[in-house]
């Protein structure tokens, strides 16, 4: 991609570049079901959703699963899931936010906890891989934090600075990450969390990707 002024911005996938809320609360359901748990609509999940996952079950279920409950809720929320993904597409404007960006001589990248052999070919299908430095997904168990991830991500890209990169994600998590290394965070309001919740961190929340660009730009400089 050649050379890049300063400036990187680390993308979220689910729930930020890709608009997935209708098959993550599908599977929600459907591994709650698997416990006879009622089901939860998208504002109760967005209020109620945080990282590691067997919390957020932990705060629906009044305690967090056992080993066996939790193997088989997350093994059936991630076949509902890939069943179901197939209907869901980018976050409007996307690909015209990442032209733009890498087209000014900035670079980007994508980390992300959904399990690294879905998701590369999954962003190759949009065609939008050309925009990105370095994708990088999960690899091992999931229902983790996504701060170690960041730590390994960053430090596999070259000439890219903590202090120059900014995350752009939809959960509490990423900016957990982002401070974790010393990189800034944008969070968006189209996902996982409501804004009420994001608020909390400490960090600019935005409501359209756009905006997360023009704040990273902002906070880059």
């Amino acid at each position: 991609m050649g050379t890049h002024n300063g400036a990187h911005i680390v993308w979220d996938w689910n729930g930020t570049l890709f608009h997935d809320n209708d098959a993550i609360i599908g599977a929600t359901n459907a591994a709650f079901a698997e416990l006879g748990l009622e089901p939860i609509t998208l504002e109760r999940y967005r209020a109620l959703y945080c990282v590691p996952v067997p919390k957020f079950y932990e705060r629906l279920m009044g305690r967090l699963p056992t080993d066996i409950e939790w193997r088989l809720m997350d093994d059936v929320f991630h076949r509902y899931y890939a069943e179901h993904r197939v209907r869901c597409g980018l976050t409007e404007g996307v690909a015209e936010l990442l032209a733009d960006w890498r087209s000014a001589g900035r670079s980007q990248s994508i980390l992300s906890m959904y399990g690294h052999e879905e998701l590369v070919p999954l962003v190759r299908g949009f065609g939008i891989a050309e925009h990105f430095i370095r994708i990088d997904g999960r690899t091992g168990p999931s229902g983790g934090s996504k701060a170690e991830h960041m730590v390994r991500h960053l430090g596999s890209l070259t000439g890219v600075e903590a202090r120059r990169t900014v995350v752009i994600g939809d959960a509490a998590d990423d900016a957990v990450a982002a401070l974790h290394v010393g990189a800034r965070a944008v969070l968006y309001t189209g996902g996982s969390h409501s804004r009420a919740s994001l608020e909390t961190v400490g960090v600019p929340v935005v409501d359209t990707l756009h905006e997360a660009v023009a704040e990273a730009e902002r906070l880059a400089a």
